[in-house]
């Protein structure tokens, strides 16, 4: 997880995630130099926790994409998660994910969630239906468009070294993964159903900003290259 002045929201979410964790599990999070009581909240969190969990503070705002390569460099399990910090997990996420991981022998699985506001309303039933995100895709259509949410992604430890460390300029964590799987030949598989809720608001770090075709088109060319760059 990488967290960034979530202090309003970050506690229900790793409450969720702990609640269906082991001791065998750990929690890794990155704090993007935080200015409000999230890593304080953070700690407190940890400390009455019997899943392990390591918590790093970056000396300064370094953005998502380094905060969540900082936090994915340390991973150990074979499955390791993506977490937002406003997000909810369902208490059966952890399980679902797992057993499609064994059983389909799956690199890299995304499921769909519930689309929540701010005041915890439904927006809607499915968040690959609310942005138009067709599942499967070809690396084509996902450099037009990426379709998968890292907030609703798992990895495998095998696929994460591949994609390690990540490239100096790439538009976002999660569509790199995808196009690494992509570049080996590794097992996606896609989840139908909703395993979260998915909280959309003004202060999300990314899918509320639209900027301008010139940036989005540099954007999509700048992990073109980076793809191809892959051996």
């Amino acid at each position: 997880m990488a967290t960034y002045n979530g202090a309003q929201t970050v506690a229900k979410q790793l409450t969720s995630i702990l609640n269906q964790l082991t001791p065998n599990d750990e929690v890794l999070i990155v704090d993007d130099h935080s200015t409000d009581q999230t890593v304080t909240l953070l700690r407190h969190l940890a400390a009455g926790s019997q899943v392990p969990v390591r918590l790093a503070v970056n000396a300064k705002n370094l953005g998502p994409i380094k905060s969540f390569a900082k936090a994915l460099q340390q991973a150990q399990g074979e499955l390791v998660f993506l977490a937002d910090q406003d997000d909810i997990w369902f208490a059966d996420k952890v399980e679902q994910m797992y057993q499609a991981f064994e059983q389909q022998q799956a690199d890299l699985l995304v499921h769909d969630g519930v689309v929540l506001d701010q005041a915890g309303q439904q927006i809607a039933a499915s968040w690959n239906h609310y942005h138009h995100n067709r599942l499967p895709q070809t690396v084509a259509s996902n450099l037009v468009k990426n379709g998968y949410t890292g907030a609703m992604m798992a990895i495998s430890q095998h696929l994460l070294r591949q994609a390690l460390p990540f490239p100096s300029k790439i538009e976002m964590h999660d569509q790199w993964l995808f196009l690494v799987a992509k570049r080996y030949h590794a097992k996606i598989v896609v989840l139908r159903q909703p395993l979260m809720a998915y909280v959309r608001h003004g202060d999300n770090v990314t899918g509320m900003k639209r900027r301008s075709l010139k940036a989005q088109l540099q954007g999509r060319w700048r992990m073109w290259r980076a793809y191809r760059r892959l051996k």
